[in-house]
Formats: structure tokens, C-alpha cells, sequence
């Protein structure tokens, strides 16, 4: 696919201060948490502040989001179908079984689903509602924003900048970062440059904003399952 100029020097400017901030931001809030005991953690998706918290979160990232890339056609951002959906459902579906793969493998060496330490240890049915919201933000809210973020402008102003090679793997490590976390980073870099890839692929955000709410659902649910951290 050839370099397409459709960001201006504003929006470029603008998308790497959102994603150096969003980096900056997660890194403190990971290291002032670092303190906090594990079981604290692990509470935090039975909270109702938790949630309160992401979706504000999130509404502030998609406003400015949005004030950035305000003037860009929506096809810009992969705001169109793809051409094929169910070529396009094939990638992600093969992308689905690379990520897990590639994580299973990294995870023997890093240990990186002990970082976040963010799922409940164990299940607690009196607490379903505050879980169950969590659960609506972490995934559908994040992916549809993140996204936007990262293989919507991001990678339009990375592809335009360097190339489509250069922007998918510029998005996976801005992805990465805007997570905080050192151990998982190599993971967390690899699945934001895998859903760069079925972005370019499908030319169509929206196949990467299925695999990212699958991926997220899927983990939430077995870490929960099996007692685990995500």
C-alpha cells in the first residue's frame, strides 16, 4: 500500500504529545501503585469507583482524540468496512491464535501476567454488578478508544510519517508503553503491532477493535476462572 499524505503537522505533533502523555501517566500511576498491597489490586474490578474511573478515563482520551483528528475523513482513521468481512475475520482469528501463542511462550520467561495483578483472585457472585461494569469497560470501552488511538490516528500519522512496515511497528511499542508495566512490555508491544498489522491488512479498524475486545474478554475470563492475574 502506498504512503498517503492525510495528516497535517498538527495532528502528528498532537498524536505523539497523547500517546507520550498516556505513557508518561501510566508509568506513574504504576509506580506509585507499586506499593500497594496485591490484594488491594485484585479488588479493584469489583469496585464501582474502578469503573466510574475508567469510563472518565477513556472520555477524556476520546476528546482529545477527537479534537486532534477532528478534520480527518473517518476512512482515515479505518472507519470503514473492510472489503471482505469474512477474509477479514479470518486474520483475526489467526491473530488470535498468534497472540495467545506468542504470549504463552514470552509468559514462561517474563512471568508478565504477575505484573498487572488487576483480576480478583477469586470469584465473589455478590459482587457481579461492579465486576460485570469493569468488565463493559475493559472490554469494549478500551478497545474502541484504544484503537482509535493507536491503529486509528497513530497509525495514520506513523504511516504517513515512515511508511506502513515503520507505523505498525511504531503503533505496537506506543501501545506497549501507554500500559506502564516493563516485565509485559514485549508482550503488550507484540499484540498492539499484531492489531497494527490487521489494521493495515483489512484496512479497517474495525476487525482490530474485535480482536482487542475478544482478546481482553477471553483473558479477563479465564484469569478470573482460574484464579489468576491478568
Amino acid at each position: 500500500m502506498g504512503r498517503l499524505t492525510v495528516t497535517t503537522t498538527a495532528m502528528r505533533v498532537g498524536w505523539f504529545v497523547l500517546a507520550g502523555l498516556l505513557a508518561l501517566a501510566a508509568y506513574a500511576a504504576n509506580f506509585a501503585a507499586s506499593s500497594t498491597e496485591t490484594s488491594d489490586k485484585n479488588e479493584l474490578l469489583y469496585k464501582w469507583s474502578s469503573a466510574v474511573a475508567g469510563l472518565l478515563q477513556y472520555a477524556i482520551i476520546a476528546g482529545v482524540l477527537y479534537a486532534i483528528a477532528r478534520q480527518l475523513a473517518p476512512s482515515a482513521l479505518g472507519l470503514n468496512r473492510p472489503e471482505s468481512w469474512g477474509r477479514a475475520l479470518g486474520y483475526a482469528a489467526a491473530a488470535l491464535v498468534t497472540v495467545f501463542v506468542i504470549g504463552a511462550v514470552l509468559n514462561i520467561f517474563l512471568k508478565a501476567g504477575q505484573e498487572q495483578g488487576l483480576v480478583p483472585d477469586r470469584w465473589e457472585a455478590s459482587r457481579a454488578a461492579p465486576f460485570i461494569a469493569n468488565f463493559i469497560v475493559v472490554a469494549v470501552v478500551a478497545p474502541i478508544v484504544e484503537e482509535l488511538t493507536y491503529r486509528g490516528l497513530g497509525f495514520a500519522v506513523l504511516r504517513d510519517m515512515y511508511g506502513q512496515t515503520p507505523a505498525i511497528i511504531g503503533c505496537g511499542l506506543a501501545f506497549g508503553l501507554a500500559h506502564g508495566l516493563f516485565v509485559a512490555l514485549p508482550i503488550l508491544a507484540i499484540f498492539g503491532m499484531i492489531l497494527a498489522w490487521l489494521r493495515a491488512k483489512t484496512d479497517s479498524i474495525y476487525p482490530s477493535m474485535l480482536l482487542h475486545a475478544t482478546f481482553n474478554s477471553l483473558a479477563l475470563i479465564v484469569a478470573v476462572a482460574g484464579g489468576g492475574s491478568m
